[in-house]
């Protein structure tokens, strides 16, 4: 049960995530985007997926598919961020 809640957390959270995307490049520009956020979210999922990781070396955890969103949703953090960067160059070209 507690996988399933820790699931349906994830994929909350992971929703989201493709329409920030999106957006986010439809937009072109980094204006109004907060990297710490970006960063502060990575690092979470860097977290989480770390104490999976330890865990399952302890015995304590399985691999399921739960280990598979933390992975998924910071890979799509990791866009997120990829694209911010690219916006802020298009704003400093765009400036110029």
């Amino acid at each position: 049960m507690t996988d399933l809640l820790e699931a349906v957390m994830i994929i909350c959270f992971g929703i989201s995530w493709p329409l920030n995307i999106v957006k986010a490049w439809k937009a072109r520009t980094a204006k109004g985007t907060s990297v710490l956020f970006y960063v502060c979210i990575f690092v979470g999922y860097i977290a989480g997926i770390a104490c999976k990781i330890i865990l399952a070396a302890q015995g304590k955890y399985t691999y399921n598919y739960v280990f598979f969103f933390y992975i998924l949703n910071l890979l799509m953090v990791g866009t997120g961020i990829l694209i911010y960067l690219r916006n802020r160059e298009l704003d400093k070209k765009n400036a110029s």
